[in-house]
Protein backbone atom coordinates (compact mmCIF):
# COMPACT_ATOMS: atom_id res chain seq x y z
CA UNK A 1 0.00 0.00 0.00
CA UNK A 2 3.05 2.39 0.90
CA UNK A 3 4.32 1.90 -2.57
CA UNK A 4 1.02 2.20 -4.36
CA UNK A 5 0.25 5.90 -2.39
CA UNK A 6 3.64 7.02 -3.07
CA UNK A 7 3.17 6.31 -6.92
CA UNK A 8 -0.25 8.22 -6.27
CA UNK A 9 1.60 10.80 -5.22
CA UNK A 10 4.25 11.19 -7.46
CA UNK A 11 1.78 11.12 -10.63
CA UNK A 12 -0.39 13.82 -8.63
CA UNK A 13 2.53 16.00 -8.30
CA UNK A 14 4.06 15.18 -11.85
CA UNK A 15 0.74 16.56 -13.48
CA UNK A 16 0.28 19.58 -11.42
CA UNK A 17 3.99 20.07 -11.74
CA UNK A 18 3.12 19.76 -15.35
CA UNK A 19 -0.13 21.64 -15.51
CA UNK A 20 1.69 24.91 -13.79
CA UNK A 21 4.31 25.10 -15.93
CA UNK A 22 1.86 25.25 -18.99
CA UNK A 23 0.10 28.44 -17.45
CA UNK A 24 3.45 29.84 -16.87
CA UNK A 25 4.56 29.22 -20.28
CA UNK A 26 1.56 30.99 -21.72
CA UNK A 27 1.86 33.36 -19.34
CA UNK A 28 5.09 34.28 -20.41
CA UNK A 29 4.46 34.15 -23.99
CA UNK A 30 1.51 36.71 -23.54
CA UNK A 31 3.76 38.46 -21.20
CA UNK A 32 6.47 38.64 -24.13
CA UNK A 33 4.29 40.14 -26.54
CA UNK A 34 3.21 42.62 -24.95
CA UNK A 35 6.24 43.99 -23.63
CA UNK A 36 7.25 44.29 -27.34
CA UNK A 37 4.30 45.20 -28.82
CA UNK A 38 3.48 47.94 -26.34
CA UNK A 39 6.46 50.98 -27.39
CA UNK A 40 4.49 50.69 -30.75
CA UNK A 41 1.27 51.73 -29.11
CA UNK A 42 2.39 54.29 -26.68
CA UNK A 43 4.46 55.97 -29.89
CA UNK A 44 1.50 55.80 -32.28
CA UNK A 45 -1.44 55.85 -29.53
CA UNK A 46 -3.91 53.15 -29.26
CA UNK A 47 -6.37 54.45 -31.41
CA UNK A 48 -4.21 56.05 -34.44
CA UNK A 49 -3.60 52.43 -34.64
CA UNK A 50 -6.33 50.79 -34.26
CA UNK A 51 -8.67 53.05 -36.23
CA UNK A 52 -5.17 53.93 -38.71
CA UNK A 53 -6.60 53.05 -42.27
CA UNK A 54 -2.73 53.09 -44.06
CA UNK A 55 0.49 50.86 -43.12
CA UNK A 56 3.23 52.16 -44.55
CA UNK A 57 6.14 50.87 -42.58
CA UNK A 58 8.39 52.99 -45.16
CA UNK A 59 6.68 55.88 -43.86
CA UNK A 60 6.39 54.81 -40.15
CA UNK A 61 2.59 54.86 -40.65
CA UNK A 62 0.93 51.72 -39.04
CA UNK A 63 -3.31 51.41 -38.90
CA UNK A 64 -4.61 48.23 -38.63
CA UNK A 65 -8.14 48.77 -39.48
CA UNK A 66 -8.43 47.81 -42.48
CA UNK A 67 -6.51 44.59 -41.28
CA UNK A 68 -9.31 43.90 -38.91
CA UNK A 69 -11.92 44.89 -41.11
CA UNK A 70 -10.54 42.37 -43.30
CA UNK A 71 -10.18 39.31 -40.86
CA UNK A 72 -13.77 40.01 -39.58
CA UNK A 73 -15.40 40.04 -42.91
CA UNK A 74 -12.95 36.63 -43.82
CA UNK A 75 -14.34 35.49 -40.87
CA UNK A 76 -17.99 35.87 -41.11
CA UNK A 77 -17.96 34.65 -44.63
CA UNK A 78 -16.20 31.48 -43.77
CA UNK A 79 -18.68 30.98 -40.84
CA UNK A 80 -21.54 31.56 -43.19
CA UNK A 81 -20.22 28.47 -45.12
CA UNK A 82 -18.72 26.20 -43.30
CA UNK A 83 -22.19 26.76 -40.30
CA UNK A 84 -24.94 25.37 -42.25
CA UNK A 85 -22.80 22.42 -43.83
CA UNK A 86 -21.40 21.65 -40.48
CA UNK A 87 -24.56 21.23 -38.44
CA UNK A 88 -26.16 19.33 -41.87
CA UNK A 89 -24.01 17.16 -41.68
CA UNK A 90 -23.35 16.41 -37.96
CA UNK A 91 -26.97 16.22 -37.71
CA UNK A 92 -27.10 13.49 -40.79
CA UNK A 93 -24.51 11.70 -38.74
CA UNK A 94 -26.43 11.34 -35.93
CA UNK A 95 -29.62 10.68 -36.79
CA UNK A 96 -29.30 9.68 -40.63
CA UNK A 97 -26.12 7.46 -41.44
CA UNK A 98 -26.29 3.75 -40.61
CA UNK A 99 -23.41 2.26 -39.03
CA UNK A 100 -21.63 1.46 -42.73
CA UNK A 101 -21.99 5.25 -43.15
CA UNK A 102 -20.47 6.72 -40.08
CA UNK A 103 -17.64 4.17 -39.96
CA UNK A 104 -16.69 6.06 -43.41
CA UNK A 105 -17.63 9.77 -42.60
CA UNK A 106 -16.20 9.64 -39.26
CA UNK A 107 -12.56 9.05 -40.13
CA UNK A 108 -12.90 11.18 -43.43
CA UNK A 109 -14.05 14.28 -41.42
CA UNK A 110 -11.04 13.66 -39.14
CA UNK A 111 -8.62 13.50 -41.89
CA UNK A 112 -9.49 17.15 -42.90
CA UNK A 113 -8.49 18.30 -39.43
CA UNK A 114 -4.90 16.76 -39.93
CA UNK A 115 -4.32 17.82 -43.39
CA UNK A 116 -1.73 20.67 -43.21
CA UNK A 117 -3.00 24.31 -43.78
CA UNK A 118 -0.23 25.00 -46.88
CA UNK A 119 -1.78 21.72 -48.12
CA UNK A 120 -5.31 23.57 -48.29
CA UNK A 121 -3.44 26.77 -49.46
CA UNK A 122 -2.14 24.62 -52.61
CA UNK A 123 -5.32 23.94 -53.74
CA UNK A 124 -6.39 27.55 -53.60
CA UNK A 125 -3.91 28.89 -55.45
CA UNK A 126 -4.07 26.49 -58.01
CA UNK A 127 -8.26 25.51 -58.21
CA UNK A 128 -9.89 28.41 -56.57
CA UNK A 129 -7.84 31.38 -57.51
CA UNK A 130 -8.15 30.53 -61.32
CA UNK A 131 -11.52 29.85 -61.47
CA UNK A 132 -12.24 33.20 -59.68
CA UNK A 133 -10.04 34.99 -62.32
CA UNK A 134 -12.03 33.47 -65.01
CA UNK A 135 -15.76 33.30 -64.02
CA UNK A 136 -15.56 36.54 -62.07
CA UNK A 137 -12.11 38.88 -63.11
CA UNK A 138 -9.80 40.26 -61.11
CA UNK A 139 -6.42 38.22 -60.08
CA UNK A 140 -8.89 35.38 -58.16
CA UNK A 141 -6.58 36.59 -54.93
CA UNK A 142 -9.82 37.82 -53.15
CA UNK A 143 -11.46 37.87 -49.48
CA UNK A 144 -13.70 35.02 -51.31
CA UNK A 145 -10.70 32.61 -51.75
CA UNK A 146 -9.57 33.03 -48.90
CA UNK A 147 -13.23 32.59 -46.77
CA UNK A 148 -14.11 29.46 -48.83
CA UNK A 149 -10.38 27.62 -48.05
CA UNK A 150 -11.19 28.62 -44.42
CA UNK A 151 -14.36 27.51 -44.84
CA UNK A 152 -13.00 24.25 -45.48
CA UNK A 153 -10.43 24.15 -42.58
CA UNK A 154 -13.01 24.57 -39.91
CA UNK A 155 -15.51 21.77 -41.43
CA UNK A 156 -14.33 19.29 -39.10
CA UNK A 157 -13.99 21.42 -35.79
CA UNK A 158 -17.26 22.82 -36.08
CA UNK A 159 -18.72 19.07 -37.26
CA UNK A 160 -17.26 17.03 -34.46
CA UNK A 161 -18.14 19.51 -31.45
CA UNK A 162 -21.68 19.55 -32.76
CA UNK A 163 -22.05 15.97 -33.25
CA UNK A 164 -21.21 15.68 -29.78
CA UNK A 165 -23.77 18.47 -28.70
CA UNK A 166 -26.29 16.79 -30.59
CA UNK A 167 -25.60 12.93 -29.07
CA UNK A 168 -25.66 15.06 -25.18
CA UNK A 169 -29.20 15.80 -26.37
CA UNK A 170 -31.11 12.87 -23.75
CA UNK A 171 -32.82 10.45 -25.83
CA UNK A 172 -36.16 11.41 -23.70
CA UNK A 173 -36.66 14.35 -25.50
CA UNK A 174 -36.30 12.59 -28.93
CA UNK A 175 -38.70 9.67 -27.59
CA UNK A 176 -41.49 12.16 -25.94
CA UNK A 177 -41.68 14.09 -29.31
CA UNK A 178 -42.08 11.15 -31.58
CA UNK A 179 -44.57 9.77 -29.02
CA UNK A 180 -46.27 13.07 -29.46
CA UNK A 181 -46.82 12.59 -32.99
CA UNK A 182 -44.02 14.37 -34.48
CA UNK A 183 -42.25 13.91 -37.25
CA UNK A 184 -38.25 12.59 -37.26
CA UNK A 185 -37.48 16.14 -39.27
CA UNK A 186 -40.28 17.47 -36.83
CA UNK A 187 -38.43 16.34 -34.07
CA UNK A 188 -34.71 17.12 -34.79
CA UNK A 189 -35.33 21.19 -35.44
CA UNK A 190 -37.51 21.87 -32.72
CA UNK A 191 -36.36 19.75 -30.60
CA UNK A 192 -32.94 18.24 -30.82
CA UNK A 193 -31.35 21.31 -32.09
CA UNK A 194 -32.24 23.80 -29.62
CA UNK A 195 -31.79 21.63 -26.69
CA UNK A 196 -27.89 21.02 -28.21
CA UNK A 197 -27.74 24.82 -29.10
CA UNK A 198 -25.53 26.04 -26.28
CA UNK A 199 -23.27 22.76 -27.78
CA UNK A 200 -23.23 24.11 -31.38
CA UNK A 201 -22.47 27.80 -30.41
CA UNK A 202 -19.66 26.59 -28.84
CA UNK A 203 -18.65 24.60 -31.99
CA UNK A 204 -18.88 27.94 -33.65
CA UNK A 205 -17.11 29.81 -31.46
CA UNK A 206 -14.10 27.54 -31.61
CA UNK A 207 -14.49 27.24 -35.26
CA UNK A 208 -14.51 30.93 -35.50
CA UNK A 209 -11.35 31.37 -33.33
CA UNK A 210 -9.27 28.72 -35.81
CA UNK A 211 -10.45 30.64 -38.62
CA UNK A 212 -8.89 34.21 -37.12
CA UNK A 213 -5.70 32.29 -36.21
CA UNK A 214 -5.07 31.19 -39.74
CA UNK A 215 -2.19 32.44 -41.41
CA UNK A 216 -0.37 29.91 -44.55
CA UNK A 217 -3.62 29.52 -46.20
CA UNK A 218 -4.85 32.88 -45.96
CA UNK A 219 -1.12 34.11 -47.19
CA UNK A 220 -1.35 31.76 -50.64
CA UNK A 221 -5.03 32.74 -51.62
CA UNK A 222 -5.97 36.34 -50.21
CA UNK A 223 -3.60 38.90 -52.31
CA UNK A 224 -2.66 39.97 -49.02
CA UNK A 225 -3.17 43.81 -49.69
CA UNK A 226 -3.66 46.35 -46.96
CA UNK A 227 -6.53 47.62 -47.96
CA UNK A 228 -10.85 47.35 -46.65
CA UNK A 229 -12.07 45.51 -49.64
CA UNK A 230 -14.86 46.98 -51.62
CA UNK A 231 -16.70 43.74 -52.53
CA UNK A 232 -15.70 39.86 -52.21
CA UNK A 233 -13.25 39.74 -55.38
CA UNK A 234 -10.67 41.68 -53.81
CA UNK A 235 -7.38 41.35 -52.19
CA UNK A 236 -7.78 41.69 -48.28
CA UNK A 237 -4.67 41.50 -45.91
CA UNK A 238 -5.34 40.22 -42.32
CA UNK A 239 -3.70 40.16 -38.71
CA UNK A 240 -2.09 36.77 -38.79
CA UNK A 241 -0.93 37.46 -42.31
CA UNK A 242 0.52 40.83 -41.64
CA UNK A 243 2.85 39.50 -39.37
CA UNK A 244 3.99 36.84 -40.73
CA UNK A 245 4.41 38.29 -44.09
CA UNK A 246 6.87 40.91 -42.57
CA UNK A 247 8.24 39.56 -39.28
CA UNK A 248 11.49 38.53 -41.66
CA UNK A 249 12.74 42.18 -42.36
CA UNK A 250 11.04 44.28 -39.44
CA UNK A 251 13.09 46.32 -37.48
CA UNK A 252 12.89 48.99 -34.62
CA UNK A 253 9.79 50.58 -34.54
CA UNK A 254 7.84 48.34 -37.24
CA UNK A 255 9.42 45.39 -35.57
CA UNK A 256 7.29 46.65 -32.19
CA UNK A 257 4.19 47.79 -34.80
CA UNK A 258 3.71 44.09 -35.68
CA UNK A 259 3.56 42.59 -32.31
CA UNK A 260 1.33 45.51 -31.17
CA UNK A 261 -0.72 43.64 -34.26
CA UNK A 262 -0.33 40.57 -32.62
CA UNK A 263 -1.79 41.95 -28.76
CA UNK A 264 -4.47 42.48 -30.98
CA UNK A 265 -5.44 39.77 -32.38
CA UNK A 266 -4.24 38.04 -28.50
CA UNK A 267 -6.85 39.90 -27.78
CA UNK A 268 -9.49 39.08 -29.47
CA UNK A 269 -8.88 35.21 -29.51
CA UNK A 270 -9.15 35.02 -25.61
CA UNK A 271 -12.18 36.85 -25.50
CA UNK A 272 -13.68 34.06 -28.14
CA UNK A 273 -11.93 31.24 -25.83
CA UNK A 274 -13.78 33.33 -22.68
CA UNK A 275 -17.16 33.13 -24.30
CA UNK A 276 -16.36 29.51 -25.75
CA UNK A 277 -15.83 28.46 -21.83
CA UNK A 278 -18.52 30.09 -20.19
CA UNK A 279 -21.00 28.57 -23.11
CA UNK A 280 -19.61 25.13 -22.69
CA UNK A 281 -19.90 25.59 -18.69
CA UNK A 282 -23.54 26.46 -19.66
CA UNK A 283 -24.68 24.10 -21.06
CA UNK A 284 -23.24 21.15 -19.02
CA UNK A 285 -25.24 23.02 -16.22
CA UNK A 286 -28.17 22.71 -18.40
CA UNK A 287 -27.65 19.49 -19.48
CA UNK A 288 -27.28 18.29 -16.06
CA UNK A 289 -30.57 19.81 -14.97
CA UNK A 290 -32.64 18.76 -17.91
CA UNK A 291 -31.18 15.06 -16.97
CA UNK A 292 -32.63 15.11 -13.17
CA UNK A 293 -35.58 16.39 -14.50
CA UNK A 294 -36.61 14.35 -17.10
CA UNK A 295 -35.64 11.25 -15.87
CA UNK A 296 -39.33 10.43 -14.54
CA UNK A 297 -40.68 11.48 -18.45
CA UNK A 298 -37.79 8.62 -19.73
CA UNK A 299 -39.18 6.39 -17.05
CA UNK A 300 -42.71 6.51 -18.82
CA UNK A 301 -41.84 6.70 -22.13
CA UNK A 302 -40.03 3.37 -21.47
Amino acid sequence: MTNIKLKELIVEKGLMIIAILSVIIILLIIGFILIEGMPAIEHIGFFNFLFGMEWEPKHDIYGVLPMIIGTLEMMAISLIIAIPLSVGCAIFITEYANNTMKKILKPTIQSLAGIPSVIYGFFGLVVLVPFIREHFGGTGFSLIAAAIILAIMILPTIISVTEDAIMAVPGSFKEASLGLGATKWQTIYKVIIPSAAPGIITAIILGMGRAIGETMAVIMVAGNVAQIPGSIFEPVRVLTSNIAIEMGYAIDLHYNALFATGIILLIVIMILIAIADYIGYKSKMQGSGDLWMHQPLKNKIQ
